[in-house]
C-alpha cells in the first residue's frame, strides 16, 4: 500500500489498486466520476479567512484559558464549525469534519504552527454530517458520516483541487439500518486499529432505547463499536452497551481500545457520571441501557436484570460535562507526566442547572494500564455566569507534540504548546 501512495500523483497507479472500487457498490454523481479519476466540474472554494476581528476575538478569549505552568494557548486556524481532526502522516496536513456537510483542509506551509490556509475538502462530493474523519498509518483518509464511509487514498496530495480520488467503503444507508437515522446521536468517529481494520462508533439515537430495539441494536451494533476491514468487508461488531462514543483511541502500550461514553440524560444535576472505558477484548458488553452511566441503574431498566460480564468504566468523569474526543498522548513536547496518557475533550453540559465542563482533561494511566484520577488540563471557555466562550470537541496531536483542540461553536481549531517554566 505504501508504493501506492507514493505514485499518488499516477491515477494510473491508482486505477489498478486495491482502492478500486468494489463491483458490489454503485456510487451515483460525482462519487462515480471521482472513483473514475475524472474531473466533475466543481469550482474552487474560496478559502476560509484567517484573520480580522473573528480571529482577534478568539485570541482575546484565549486569554482567559487556564493552563498548568509552562503550557500556553494559541490559535492554529478558523475552521468553522470544527468537530473531529485527523493530522495526516505525511504531510501534517489536518483535516477536520463537522456535523453540518463539509470537511475542511488545514494547512500550515511554512510550518510556524500557525495553518497558513483553511478551504473546504473535496467540495464536489455531497457530505452528510461527515464528522468522523481518521488515517490510516499509510495515508487513507477515512470519514464517517451519519449512514456511509468514503476512503481518500491520497487526501493529503490531491485536498488541493475540487477533485479528489474517493470511494465508497460503506455506501450509504449500510453503516446503520436507514430506519434508524434520526438528528441526536449522529455524530460518528473512526480509528484504524492496529490490526489495521476500520473501528466506528455508533452512537444509538435515544435517551434510553425502548426494550424493543435492543435486539436490532445489539446485531447491527448500533449503540456499540463495529469494525470492518479497510475495503469495507468483513464487518462485525466490536462492542456493546454503549449509549453514545463520540472519541475512541487505541493504547499504543497494549493495543487496547478506549472510548468516552456521553451518559443518560434527566436524571439530575449529578448523576450518572460520564464515562472513560477500556475495551480489552472483542464481544465486551458495557453496561447501557440497564446502566445510565458508572452504577446508576436507568429508571426504563431498573428492574431488569443486568447482563453477565458487565464492564464498569476505567473512569467516572464528571457528570453531564459530555467528553467527546480523546488521545493518548505519544509525542515528546510535553513532560514525563503527560506521556502515554489521556487527553479527552470536555464540550459541556447543555442542560444542567449549573453548566459544567467546556474544558481539556488529563487522565494519566498507570502502570497497570488502569486509568488514574481525572485531572483539569485546560479551562476557562465556560464564565462564572454560565456563557460559553467555546465548547472543545475534539483533540489531536501535531508531528511536534503539541496539542490541537478543536471547538466547533467559536469555529477554531487551538495549538496548547509546552515552553518549559
Amino acid at each position: 500500500m505504501k508504493s501506492v501512495l507514493l505514485a499518488a500523483v499516477s491515477c494510473v497507479a491508482f486505477a489498478s489498486s486495491s482502492f478500486a472500487q468494489p463491483a458490489t457498490q454503485s456510487p451515483t454523481g460525482n462519487l462515480e466520476k471521482l472513483s473514475s479519476f475524472q474531473s466533475t466540474g466543481t469550482a474552487e472554494p474560496r478559502p476560509i479567512p484567517q484573520e480580522g476581528r473573528r480571529a482577534d476575538a478568539i485570541r482575546k478569549n484565549l486569554e482567559k484559558i487556564q493552563l498548568p505552568a509552562g503550557f500556553k494557548i494559541d490559535l492554529y486556524a478558523i475552521v468553522p464549525d470544527a468537530r473531529h481532526m485527523a493530522v495526516g502522516p505525511n504531510a501534517g496536513v489536518v483535516f477536520v469534519g463537522t456535523r453540518k456537510s463539509n470537511v475542511y483542509a488545514v494547512t500550515d506551509r511554512d510550518k510556524d504552527r500557525v495553518a497558513d490556509e483553511v478551504k473546504q475538502f473535496a467540495p464536489s462530493v455531497a457530505f452528510k454530517i461527515p464528522n468522523g474523519v481518521c488515517f490510516s498509518r499509510d495515508g487513507v483518509l477515512y470519514v464517517a458520516e451519519q449512514n456511509r464511509v468514503l476512503q481518500f487514498p491520497a487526501a493529503e496530495f490531491f485536498y488541493e483541487g475540487p477533485d479528489v480520488a474517493a470511494f465508497v467503503v460503506a455506501k450509504q444507508g449500510d453503516l446503520i439500518p436507514p430506519t434508524e437515522e434520526s438528528f441526536n446521536h449522529t455524530a460518528r468517529v473512526c480509528r484504524i486499529g492496529p490490526d489495521n481494520k476500520l473501528y466506528i462508533a455508533l452512537g444509538q439515537p435515544f435517551n434510553v432505547p425502548a426494550k424493543d430495539k435492543l435486539d436490532l441494536y445489539k446485531r447491527t451494533g448500533i449503540g456499540g463499536i463495529i469494525r470492518m476491514d479497510q475495503d469495507g468487508k468483513n464487518r462485525e461488531v466490536y462492542a456493546t452497551g454503549i449509549r453514545n462514543s463520540v472519541g475512541i483511541d487505541f493504547n499504543p502500550a497494549d493495543k487496547s481500545l478506549w472510548f468516552t461514553d456521553n451518559q443518560v440524560d434527566g436524571m439530575g444535576d449529578d448523576q450518572p457520571p460520564g464515562e472513560l472505558n477500556r475495551i480489552a477484548s472483542m464481544g465486551q458488553n458495557f453496561g447501557f441501557p440497564y446502566y445510565g452511566g458508572g452504577t446508576v441503574r436507568t429508571v426504563e431498566y431498573k428492574d431488569d436484570p443486568v447482563p453477565a460480564g458487565v464492564i464498569g468504566p476505567q473512569a467516572d468523569m464528571d457528570p453531564h460535562a459530555a467528553d467527546l474526543g480523546m488521545m493518548f498522548y505519544t509525542g515528546r513536547m510535553f513532560p514525563q507526566t503527560y506521556q502515554g496518557g489521556v487527553f479527552t475533550a470536555q464540550h459541556g453540559s447543555w442542560n444542567r442547572t449549573k453548566p459544567i465542563g467546556a474544558r481539556v482533561m488529563f487522565i494519566p494511566i498507570k502502570q497497570d494500564g488502569t486509568a488514574d484520577k481525572p485531572q483539569v488540563f485546560a479551562e476557562g471557555w465556560l464564565t462564572e455566569n454560565g456563557e460559553y466562550l467555546g465548547r472543545p470537541t475534539d483533540v489531536a496531536m501535531l508531528p511536534d507534540g503539541s496539542l490541537l483542540v478543536s471547538d466547533d461553536t467559536a469555529g477554531a481549531i487551538y495549538r496548547i504548546s509546552y515552553e518549559g517554566r
